[in-house]
């Protein structure tokens, strides 16, 4: 993963995780508006693999355990974030 974000400046990735609070938070119809690019545009051009998703959805399952998140909101996070893979794996 860490690949994608060799050569980032602090600002930039800070922009990025808040672009990314945004969107996870709008998209789950919270009170956050999303400014950023559509996740097509967003990943267009960067390779990423289905080896990286796999390793991003690693990742992912293992910080939603390490917070003990209810069985359910584990699910639908885990569905809602395989929703994008069409858009991001390229």
């Amino acid at each position: 993963m860490g690949r994608f974000w060799q050569n980032r400046g602090l600002d930039g990735i800070a922009r990025e995780k808040q672009l990314l609070i945004d969107f996870l938070c709008s998209s789950a119809g919270g009170p956050l508006f999303y400014t950023g690019r559509n996740m097509l545009v967003t990943h267009k051009g960067m390779g990423i693999t289905e080896s990286d998703w796999a390793i991003f959805i690693n990742h992912l399952q293992a910080a939603l355990q390490e917070f003990e998140l209810p069985e359910q909101e584990y699910a639908e996070v885990l569905a809602f974030i395989g929703s994008t893979k069409t858009d991001v794996v390229g």
